[in-house]
């Protein structure tokens, strides 16, 4: 197994816990996001991943490049370890935690996102970061209320034992804290989040402890 990975991409830890997790071995291959006007944007890599983002992950023939495919192929192909409730409902539950993260939350706050608001927009640094503590607040505030009310969540987002959305969870709330924001309004995502970084899948996945961590 290969991931590409850069340290502090929240999509790349996603897949770095789940393969802690399930205890698969893996070889890291950093791609900065900064470094030479952005390693991912080079022709070597587009070649294996044409959208130019982090992370890929590689399989034995397959090359997979988004976090949510590569966590539930995980899911089928090495099921010894679950990541998934068996029942349906608790499935169903567990992915829409996670894409709360992955399609409302991430998207508008991805690193190319901010460039163009920047770059090709006109905007200010001060605006860009803005406009990432907004949409990433309004994130956590739905999250925090999915929690609150749904019974099934537990010590992590879905009873007892990880799942992929504590994956997706707890680098958002990295993320969060990176910007400064408080945590306090959200009681139930800071103790799910206190909760998994206590755990070592969760320790060893963390950015600052990555080989090519800064």
């Amino acid at each position: 197994m290969k991931l590409y990975t850069y340290y502090r991409s929240s999509a790349s830890y996603r897949v770095r816990i789940a393969l802690n997790l399930k205890e698969l071995g893996y070889d890291a291959v950093p791609v900065h996001l900064l470094r030479n006007g952005g390693e991912q944007l080079q022709e070597q890599y587009h070649a294996i991943n044409p959208s130019g983002l982090v992370p890929a992950f590689q399989d034995d023939y397959i090359t997979l490049t988004q976090s949510m495919a590569i966590l539930e192929y995980l899911e089928d192909e090495y099921p010894q370890i679950p990541l998934m409730p068996k029942d349906a409902t608790g499935r169903a539950r567990v992915r829409e935690l996670a894409q709360i993260v992955a399609c409302d939350i991430h998207p508008v706050n991805n690193l190319r996102v901010l460039n163009y608001l920047v770059k090709d927009m006109g905007l200010s640094e001060e605006v860009k970061t803005e406009w990432y503590r907004h949409w990433l607040v309004s994130g956590l505030e739905v999250l925090e209320k999915h929690l609150q009310r749904d019974p099934s969540a537990g010590p992590l987002c879905h009873g007892y034992t990880p799942t992929i959305a504590d994956c997706f969870l707890v680098p958002q709330v990295y993320n969060a804290v990176r910007h400064g924001i408080d945590l306090e309004p959200y009681p139930n995502v800071r103790r799910i989040n206190e909760a998994c970084i206590k755990l070592p899948a969760f320790i060893a996945a963390h950015p600052s402890n990555q080989p090519d961590a800064e």
